[in-house]
């Protein structure tokens, strides 16, 4: 992995917690510290029950958090864009990262170390106050989608995450879904299987719910899904 310097000050992820209280004076010192790492599409760079060395914040690019599970299969827990973290539950007791974390195309990461981030904390109690707050609206989050899922179809855990994706990221000019997954990280996200995947987006392509071109998936009426899965009240914004 190859290092890239980031100006902090110039960076335009206003939604980045380091971005946000940049104005404070000890802040300037700790983005001294911090390094800026690039990576390559599918290049691991948090690897699960290795021990914590830092915080990750994604300055460019997509990336995904996934967790191992029984049988060693994969369970893909998010989807990153610019400006968030990745790394900060290995914070624990454990001292050893609880996630893998990858790139999903050619990336560029801000890297904390675990001293630099300490100095942080303990320095400007706004910032932790905000990681604070961050951390407990994940756990809403997460619990959240653990009690959904259990309730729902696979049809309906399918739909979900294709609004889910359709609401972080939005769609490209020709109007598909501007996070490219292939029916296998739709399967590991929505906790079912590729065949599975792949008939329920087949019987949505027939219902005119969905388009395809190869891998490539846009949403004909985004609201039309949303009442399909409406009795689960489960629409996360993040």
């Amino acid at each position: 992995m190859a290092q890239e310097r980031i100006d902090c000050n110039t960076c335009s992820n206003e939604n980045c917690l380091i971005k946000k209280h940049l104005s404070a004076s000890l802040m300037q010192k700790s983005v001294e510290g911090r390094s800026t790492i690039a990576c390559k599409k599918g290049q691991q760079f948090i690897m699960e029950g290795s021990p914590v060395n830092g915080l990750y914040f994604l300055y460019k690019g997509k990336a995904k958090v996934l967790k191992t599970g029984i049988y060693g299969k994969e369970q893909i827990l998010r989807f990153v864009k610019p400006g968030e973290i990745m790394g900060h539950r290995g914070y624990g007791t454990s001292k050893k990262y609880a996630i893998s974390a990858l790139a999903m195309e050619d990336s560029i990461l801000c890297h904390f170390s675990n001293e630099n981030l300490y100095e942080m904390l303990q320095s400007i109690p706004a910032l932790t106050y905000d990681l604070m707050l961050f951390y407990g609206e994940e756990l809403d989050r997460s619990e959240t989608k653990v009690k959904a899922f259990a309730q729902m179809t696979v049809r309906e855990r399918v739909i979900d995450t294709l609004l889910y994706i359709h609401r972080r990221f939005g769609e490209n000019k020709q109007g598909f879904l501007s996070l490219l997954l292939s029916r296998k990280e739709i399967a590991d996200y929505a906790g079912t299987t590729d065949e599975q995947v792949i008939r329920t987006i087949s019987a949505l392509k027939k219902e005119n719910h969905i388009y395809t071109s190869g891998k490539r998936i846009a949403i004909g009426d985004v609201n039309k899904l949303k009442r399909e899965i409406s009795e689960h009240n489960y629409f996360i914004d993040s």
